[in-house]
């Protein structure tokens, strides 16, 4: 058995679930349309040239979810998953899943399981990897609690997986990770079958540079 590991935004989705998360909550008018948007906006294009604070972030996109449970949030979720998601997957983000069935597999993403849980399902992938929202006595308090699951914390993340079977990522003869960004660099060194998927400027250059295959769209 081999491993696959697949990152998630613009590489399984056509698109950003998290930036999407923040655009639905804006069309619901569950948020103040103008300045939540303003700061989305903001944060995706830190993301995007590498500037990011995660960690502020992730307190901003789980404020919108604080005092919650699981079961007052499935229909909004549900909402979400028909009105952005589902436009986003592709019949060739499907198939590669498929191709990795006989290997083990997961998503390994930046956004929160929140977000990403109901996609992995529907991708058909049942181990997910995402940074993790605090609860307390079954409600979310709006605050990220362990790992982050962005740039080496990737790596950590995944390590601590295979370590509940006694196995690192060199335990495997040969591991995949798919990705379209620069900051999944450290994960993507990590394997010795990196993808990069319509990637960004930057990981474009190094994926040229040193031979790794580049995957225009799924």
């Amino acid at each position: 058995m081999d491993l696959a590991l697949f990152d998630l935004d613009n590489t399984l989705l056509n698109g950003d679930s998290d930036h999407a998360w923040g655009q639905f909550l804006a069309d619901e008018g569950l948020v103040d349309a103008a300045e939540h948007t303003r700061r989305n906006n903001a944060f995706w294009e830190q993301y995007k040239d590498g500037t990011i604070d995660f960690d502020a972030y992730l307190r901003f996109a789980l404020a919108t979810i604080a005092g919650k449970t699981d079961a007052e949030l499935e229909g909004l979720h549900r909402r979400f998953m028909l009105a952005k998601i589902d436009a986003m997957i592709t019949p060739g983000a499907v198939e590669l899943v498929k191709r990795h069935a006989d290997d083990l597999s997961a998503i390994v993403t930046a956004t929160n399981t929140f977000v990403t849980r109901p996609i992995a399902r529907r991708l058909g992938v049942e181990m997910l990897i995402g940074s993790e929202a605090e609860k307390i006595d079954g409600r979310y308090t709006g605050a990220p609690t362990g790992v982050m699951c962005f740039r080496e914390g990737k790596i950590q993340r995944v390590e601590a997986w295979l370590a509940e079977t006694g196995k690192t990522i060199e335990s495997f003869r040969r591991s995949w990770f798919y990705s379209d960004s620069f900051n999944d660099l450290p994960l993507l060194q990590r394997v010795t079958h990196p993808v990069v998927v319509s990637p960004d400027t930057r990981l474009r250059a190094v994926a040229r540079e040193r031979g790794w295959p580049i995957l225009e769209a799924l």
